[in-house]
């Protein structure tokens, strides 16, 4: 257990993690991917290069010396990071190798500072977090494999249908390869692919959410190809549009993630931008395959009508289900979209009675939609607890 005086330790690098956070944790990747290359075929490479993974790990490391007096304040967010690693596949040995690199680093970085009680305390700190992170995981694959049909690891499907959306969004329909069940799942929840890129070298991860409900036939991915093509993030989703055809085989992790529809009698308010709405399009399709009567309001935001995935689905959806509205806003207008909106997302255009008080609300979307509609929302008067997103990229140890 860790003491008093390494608690003390650890909050007094509070100011350097502040300051140098990211500096620790770019020093930490480039040493752990030197000494351990294999591990560049678990991490996204792709965030590596843009410093989304640098930074939340940095955001992470600075969340958990703040609260070492009390880490249970962060469970929730460990919970979400244990989602991410359990989709990712992550297992205690990575630990291991994560601790090695991550404490050699300290003392590399903050030099003279890091004092052989320093690296004691860290060491006590992180190995705390690793057992609980460790604890967590194993309770997320023994659920998985007590889903009918689930597993844990990396398993083999069948690409059994493409469907082109739009020009840049296109969904891809998985069956096991084994022919065995597909397991049930959530609405809101996602998967793991990796792919080889030859350009790397490497195999690839990415997490994509399933865009329809649960149906024990197929799981579907809707992915959408990146401009310009070079984009690091872009790589995998370029690859799958390009070289992927009916019959390939791609492997996946089980679904999971948190981000689900609420069980309750409000009504229900998604918020969508670009790609964002694909865990949405599986949480409306959920409600409407149990004949749900709770009101829903539908909000996306894209570039043009051309660009609008699930366009038709969701016209017909509002005009067989008379609680269902659907609204869409376009950066570009043509003459037949009268009924649309023009511009970026805007709630004050959309009436108030369509954004009740008391409502299950979705957002979707880039950090910074999440953060506009959150913040108007909760201007209203709606509680934050009733506010539910899910933001695409790495996880870190963020309350709130």
């Amino acid at each position: 257990m860790i003491t008093e005086t390494q608690k003390d330790l650890i909050k007094g690098t509070i100011p350097l993690l502040k300051e140098h956070g990211v500096a620790l944790t770019s020093h930490f990747y480039k040493r752990m991917f030197t000494h351990n290359p294999e591990l560049k075929h678990i991490f996204n490479m792709g965030n590596q290069q843009n410093a989304k993974q640098q930074t939340a790990l940095a955001t992470a490391v600075l969340a958990y010396a703040e609260h070492i007096d009390n880490p249970t304040v962060l469970l929730s967010a460990v919970k979400h990071i244990g989602q991410k690693h359990s989709s990712l596949n992550i297992r205690p040995e990575h630990y291991q190798i994560v601790g090695k690199h991550l404490l050699a680093s300290i003392g590399e970085v903050l030099a003279d500072a890091a004092t052989e009680e320093l690296i004691e305390a860290w060491k006590v700190a992180y190995f705390q977090l690793a057992d609980l992170m460790i604890g967590i995981e194993k309770e997320m694959y023994d659920e998985m494999i007590q889903n009918e049909g689930g597993w844990t690891g990396w398993k083999p499907f069948n690409v059994v249908k493409i469907v082109s959306e739009t020009s840049e969004i296109q969904s891809i329909y998985l069956a096991p390869t084994d022919g065995g069940k597909v397991p049930a799942h959530s609405a809101g929840q996602y998967v793991s692919v990796r792919v080889y890129l030859p350009e790397l070298q490497l195999y690839q991860p990415r997490q994509y959410s399933l865009s329809d409900a649960s149906n024990g036939k197929y799981l579907r991915i809707s992915v959408k190809k990146e401009t310009p093509s070079g984009k690091p993030e872009g790589l995998v989703s370029n690859y799958l549009h390009q070289y992927f055809q009916v019959g390939k085989q791609l492997e996946l992790t089980a679904p999971t993630g948190s981000f689900n529809l609420m069980e309750n009698e409000h009504p229900h308010v998604f918020i969508s931008g670009g790609v964002g709405q694909t865990p949405l399009i599986a949480m409306l399709e959920q409600l409407v395959n149990a004949k749900g009567r709770n009101t829903v309001t539908w909000i996306h935001g894209c570039r043009s009508s051309d660009l609008h995935a699930f366009k038709e689905r969701l016209r017909t959806l509002e005009a067989q289900h008379e609680h269902i509205s659907c609204f869409s806003f376009y950066d570009e207008l043509q003459e037949s979209d009268n009924s649309n909106l023009k511009g970026w997302v805007d709630l004050t255009k959309i009436d108030p009675d369509h954004l009740p008080q008391k409502a299950n609300y979705y957002l979707c979307g880039p950090s910074g939609f999440i953060a506009k509609h959150f913040q108007y929302l909760t201007g209203r008067g709606i509680g934050a607890e009733n506010i539910h997103f899910e933001e695409f990229g790495p996880a870190s140890l963020q309350l709130g």
